[in-house]
């Protein structure tokens, strides 16, 4: 059955055609498997709540009926603005209109959330674009930039302060010498725009709309994990062809249920740390119906997904067996008044088989974060770029230097393969299990061998993280991460030009180890190779009782076909590592008719020298868990497909492209 839904009919319907629904929200309600909703053009100002899943064979769909042009927000225009003093203005704002979760008393908090500043869920908008909030009326009276943005100075003085007076919400707001009331002014009202109030609601179809605005709340893996969009802990969901921003916290979200006992347990009975307590709900997870059968298995693709405050995809245990692809994520936490744990273009716990492929991620605190769990995950196919603080903005240890694509205290198997890694930092890997193969890196690996204790200052504070049943959720066991397993075949190393600014913060906060700008794998020297790891091991002798460091010493590293320039430098057990000395080559992201491309030289110094095909074969198993890097049903990858998908040669050159000439093509 077909349900209609137009926000300009004039008033609603039974949902046919000539006489459609109002609201979505009405149709939502109704829909059973194998319906479709379609909604006209138009602005619905709701909270859609989906009431009932469909099934794997007859899904419920939900479809704006021109591309992107229903447009569902959690906002409200405001226009009853009075002028207050100079170019502040003014509103007050009867606490009705919220419901029983007003934003401009709910901060922004959880585990893992750092920012000192108590700002909160609430938004207000000038345009379609997200203004500052202050703590003081004097600092709205009196604006000042705000440096640790990476957004213009003449955004980031447009400023907004809020308080209570009986059952009002009173906001202050300068627009910068606009008039509000000619302007749109919106504040955000509804914390989510399209997700179920229960679980278990699958088989979703959401596929074209505009949604925008939410006042979302801060997403740690050991909370409940709500966004502007999601499944709530169910299955088979498909997001396609929506635009998702201005989320004050996540857009997307794939993430964990509500454990009322095991909720912020860290931030709010402090006595179990956070890794603990993640642990704890795990576990639980697991006992209350975790599972390939039941969670997971989604689809997120050729959605635009932008201007969020803390993810633009977030989520822990909900997202297992998922692809996302075919997405531009960017400009996530530009604002930087959020800070913690837990930001990045993508940032997902447990992402168990999912596999990131053909996404343009570029612009946000970190691009894809990858924590605990990276087992069987696949990055493929991605360009990302600019993904570390710009010139000009204060770079705060609160959130660091930021990287492409951050792995933490996964035991693998996870891929890299065929990506253009293009920020200053490529990678930060506090991790073990990894392969990287054919792939283009111009930026540094940063905290290789550090980052996987948990804080400790006295006392050792291993992470114990868990590793599973070969593609499925069951727990196989917990180890700490010894470092090494890793494997780099067949990629491109390209040393930039090194930022004075990036250097002077390295040397304030860290060290070499940590804060690396060099790029290559030079930072594995010293890590063994596989023959000479395995030739400490043997039938066991009287010795071994007081040689057991042997179990928790530093994995091997292979590497092999690699093509090191400007400087980057090998690792020292790669024997056939191509190193070409000097600056001569030169990487440049343009754009062309709206479109990145990219600029370079570079193949005037690949070699003629011809690399090995790279298969699973060669890349073995995962040394905790024991699984092969291989696709989540099982079977052998063979790297014979470029960046493009088409098919490479026999004898491969290095990178992410066939040859040379698949290099001058638009990349998206």
């Amino acid at each position: 059955m077909e349900y209609y839904v137009s926000a300009k009919a004039f008033r609603s319907g039974d949902g046919t055609k000539d006489h459609p629904f109002k609201s979505i929200g009405e149709a939502a309600r109704l829909a059973k498997p194998g319906d479709e909703v379609i909604a006209a053009p138009g602005i619905y100002r709701e909270y859609v709540d989906p009431a009932n899943a469909g099934f794997s064979d007859a899904r419920i769909t939900y479809r704006s009926e021109e591309p992107l042009a229903a447009v569902i927000t959690g906002a409200e225009i405001v226009k009853n603005w009075k002028k207050h003093e100079g170019d502040t203005w003014v509103s007050h704002i009867g606490n009705g209109i919220f419901g029983d979760y007003n934003p401009y008393t709910v901060t922004v908090a959880g585990d893992w959330y750092y920012a000192t500043v108590p700002v909160h869920t609430g938004e207000v908008y000038l345009n379609g674009k997200a203004m500052y909030e202050v703590m003081t009326l004097q600092e709205v009276l009196s604006p000042k930039p705000f440096k640790q943005s990476w957004e213009k100075d003449e955004v980031t003085i447009l400023k907004w302060y809020t308080e209570q007076e009986g059952d009002y919400t009173v906001i202050y707001a300068n627009f910068g010498g606009k008039d509000p009331n000619t302007e749109c002014v919106e504040i955000n009202v509804r914390r989510n725009c399209f997700y179920p109030s229960k679980e278990g609601v699958g088989y979703i179809t959401l596929s074209g709309f505009t949604i925008k605005q939410a006042a979302t709340q801060w997403a740690p893996p050991t909370a409940y994990q709500d966004g502007m969009v999601g499944p709530h802990w169910s299955k088979g969901w498909i997001i396609e062809d929506c635009e998702i921003s201005d989320s004050r916290c996540s857009g997307i979200t794939l993430g964990k249920y509500l454990q009322p006992d095991n909720n912020n347990k860290w931030t709010t009975r402090y006595t179990k740390d956070g890794t603990q307590t993640e642990r704890d709900n795990i576990m639980q997870a697991q006992d209350e119906g975790w599972t390939k059968e039941r969670i997971g298995s989604h689809i997120i693709r050729r959605c635009n997904i932008h201007d969020c405050g803390q993810t633009g995809i977030v989520g822990h245990l909900g997202g297992v067996f998922s692809v996302i692809e075919d997405n531009h994520i960017h400009h996530i936490n530009n604002k930087q008044d959020l800070a913690g744990a837990e930001i990045g273009g993508i940032k997902m716990h447990a992402a168990i088989d999912v596999i990131y492929r053909r996404n343009h991620i570029h612009h946000c605190t970190r691009g894809l974060w990858l924590d605990w769990q990276a087992q069987g995950t696949r990055v493929t196919q991605n360009l990302f770029h600019d993904n570390t603080p710009p010139e000009g903005c204060d770079i705060t240890p609160m959130l660091g230097l930021g990287e492409d694509i951050f792995i933490e205290v996964s035991h693998g198997p996870t891929l890299v393969d065929n990506n253009l890694l293009l920020s200053p930092c490529s990678c930060r890997i506090s991790t073990q299990g990894m392969a990287f193969v054919h792939n283009l890196i111009a930026g540094s690996f940063t905290w290789v061998g550090a980052g996987v204790d948990n804080g400790g200052r006295k006392l050792p504070t291993p992470r114990y993280t868990p590793y599973h049943m070969p593609h499925r959720t069951e727990v196989a066991g917990f180890m700490t991460i010894l470092h090494g397993d890793m494997r780099f075949y067949n990629n491109i190393f390209v040393q930039q030009k090194i930022r004075h600014d990036y250097e002077e913060y390295a040397k304030k906060n860290g060290n070499d180890r940590e804060y690396n700008l060099v790029c290559g794998t030079g930072v594995y020297d010293g890590y063994p190779t596989k023959e000479e790891y395995l030739s400490k091991f043997g039938p066991w002798s009287p010795d071994d009782e007081n040689t057991r460091d042997k179990y928790y010493e530093k994995l091997p590293v292979e590497a092999a076909g690699n093509l090191y320039l400007n400087g980057a430098r090998p690792c020292g057990n790669e024997k056939d590592a191509y190193v070409c000395e000097g600056d001569k080559a030169f990487i440049r992201l343009v754009e062309k008719e709206g479109r990145p491309v990219l600029d370079t030289n570079l193949f005037g110094f690949v070699p003629k020298k011809e690399c090995a095909v790279i298969s699973s074969a060669v890349l073995g198993k995962a040394f905790e868990p024991e699984q092969r890097f291989e696709d989540p049903d099982g079977r052998e990858i063979v790297f014979n497909e470029d960046y493009f998908g088409d098919h490479r040669d026999v004898n491969p050159m290095p990178g992410p492209f066939r040859d040379p000439v698949q290099a001058e093509k638009p990349l998206f």
